[in-house]
């Protein structure tokens, strides 16, 4: 195995136009007005390659030299210069590093070459130690990355000690209403007190033991919001309607909107009006249901297999002979929805709410050929510090989830000809991010 080598990688000046918008953004967001310069390094530590492989792939993998200065080792910080190193946490997929780790094998062949790389951040001006501090909290994301050490290592090979037991949660099925809320709350959990109570009846008149964290963890992320829809299929006990300020009209439209609803649930759930619960997901689907109910969608195919609208359409064909024959084609929609992803993760989540909706038609072999984008968001503009508690900022949820969506889209040739971004206060405390 040849030795670990490290290489940065720097847009030349003219050509930092990552580095200079993020100068604006520290200065214009954060108020740091004592930044005189950033610059911005990519920091690659590739393991497998010998010296004449790496000298292939310098300066055709990691770098363009027209575009590009390179530097082995170490390069030059200067005096006075703080750095922020960041890198993914452990196990979070680095997109950087597993693309240059494949170019390098489609360059010379032979086995996948081990990358690891990192982001390299260098200011010039006088920072205070809590200047750092603001810096390090507005561009790290402790769900996907962390500070990086300026140390090499010896090896990229991930070693990791034979993990613990699992853990039980001691006292559990024993605990009281006070206690086992302090729990919840203590450990983050986003099963609300009802569901907390639920298990703990679970696991006490069912299982008659404690359960382990894993087990737990697992049931929080399965009841989540996202996964679980439950802000969708909330039960509506009553539904007021506000008399709008300015438009008599627009109050009778929403009140025939909810009467249209209420009349079409007596006529697809007339046998089982009392068991079916008035939601907001109920609300989404009942026009189709009424439909189908009706008879007024014949085209719509039906399968356990596909996870996305199908309708069946006739297509006229022309053959190598000139002549025209009928075929049936299927027609999909799907779409996504990836609300809490996109705020705790905004270029993840974004992206891979694009990415659910591509896969389902792929996973039918369909073509997939059209895209679009709807987004809720709270004022990008407003001061970092009106975040709210627990939350990214509006600003870098925004720019980060429009990164996100296009990365995807890009990578897979797809076109998206509706973009819309929505900015209402409504937004603030919970993003609406919608891909299809």
């Amino acid at each position: 195995m040849a030795n670990l080598i490290r290489v940065f990688v720097e847009k030349r000046q003219g050509f930092d136009v990552e580095a200079q918008a993020l100068l604006a953004d520290l200065r214009d967001n954060l108020g740091i007005k004592s930044i005189r310069r950033l610059r911005l390094l990519a920091r690659y530590d590739v393991e497998g390659l010998t010296p004449p492989e790496f000298a292939r792939a310098k300066e055709i993998v990691f770098s363009e030299p027209n575009v590009d200065t390179g530097y082995e080792e170490d390069f030059p910080a200067g005096e006075g210069c703080r750095l922020l190193i960041t890198e993914y946490l452990p196990g979070q997929f680095d997109l950087r590093a597993d693309s240059a780790a494949q170019c390098i094998q489609l360059l010379i062949g032979g086995e996948l070459p081990k990358v690891a790389a990192a982001r390299v951040t260098v200011f010039e001006g006088g920072l205070s130690d809590k200047d750092m501090a603001r810096i390090k909290k507005y561009l790290i994301n402790p769900v996907e990355s962390r500070e990086a050490s300026p140390d090499k290592p010896e090896s990229l090979g991930l070693t990791a000690p034979p993990p613990p037991p699992v853990a039980r949660v001691d006292g559990f099925i024993g605990w009281d209403t006070e206690e086992l809320e302090q729990y919840r709350q203590a450990e983050s959990y986003a099963m609300s007190r009802e569901d907390m109570a639920f298990c703990q009846r679970y696991f006490k008149e069912e299982e008659q033991r404690n359960p382990t964290l894993t087990e737990l963890k697992v049931i929080d992320i399965y009841w989540s919001d996202h996964c679980r829809h439950s802000t969708f299929l909330t039960r509506l006990e009553s539904v007021e309607i506000e008399q709008n300020a300015y438009s008599e009209a627009v109050t009778d439209a929403i009140q025939q909107a909810l009467d249209a609803y209420h009349a079409a649930r007596q006529e697809v759930y007339s046998d089982r009006i009392g068991q079916k619960d008035v939601s907001l997901m109920d609300m989404a689907t009942m026009g189709m249901r009424l439909m189908k109910k009706r008879g007024q969608i014949p085209d719509l195919d039906e399968s356990e297999e596909i996870n996305a609208c199908s309708v069946r359409v006739p297509v006229i064909i022309q053959g190598d002979d000139g002549e025209s024959y009928t075929e049936d084609w299927l027609v999909q929609f799907k779409n996504e929805t990836h609300n809490h992803p996109t705020e705790i993760e905004p270029f993840g989540g974004a992206a891979t709410c694009l990415g659910g909706a591509i896969r389902d038609p792929l996973s039918g072999r369909a073509y997939v050929y059209q895209a679009m984008r709807v987004t809720g968001s709270g004022d990008p503009r407003q001061p970092l510090d009106k975040t709210l508690p627990g939350k990214l900022p509006a600003r870098k949820i925004t720019t980060g989830a429009a990164a996100g969506y296009s990365s995807y889209g890009n990578q897979i040739g797809i076109a998206a000809g509706q973009i819309t971004e929505i900015y209402d206060p409504g937004y603030t405390a919970k993003r609406m991010e919608l891909g299809a």
